[in-house]
């Protein structure tokens, strides 16, 4: 299993329980795949660097997780098809 962390951005017109919903959502996609999660650090609503499609606030997050290698592709299929990411990135932790 290798290291992995990603960070996503949620839209800031979601609430409080939609954004819990939402992190439980991706927590539950590496749990299913296989994967074991080691941290969740909700950064809360912060501004963007710059505006994208025409909004300049989101809900960041930040997961930490062991997976294969083919988990990482579901879980960018996810937030892909997910109406509520703005931005996301996955990235291998190097050693």
């Amino acid at each position: 299993m290798r290291k992995y962390e990603t960070i996503f951005i949620l839209h800031p017109s979601l609430d409080e329980e939609a954004v819990k919903a939402n992190v439980e959502k991706f927590k539950g996609v590496i749990e299913n795949g296989g994967g074991v999660v080691e941290n969740v650090d909700n950064w809360g609503r912060r501004k963007l660097a710059y505006e994208i499609s025409k909004v300049n606030e989101g809900y960041y997050t930040l997961i930490n997780f062991n997976a294969e290698s083919e988990l990482p592709k579901e879980l960018d299929r996810m937030f892909r098809i997910s109406d509520s990411v703005i931005r996301h990135i996955i990235v291998k932790e190097e050693k």
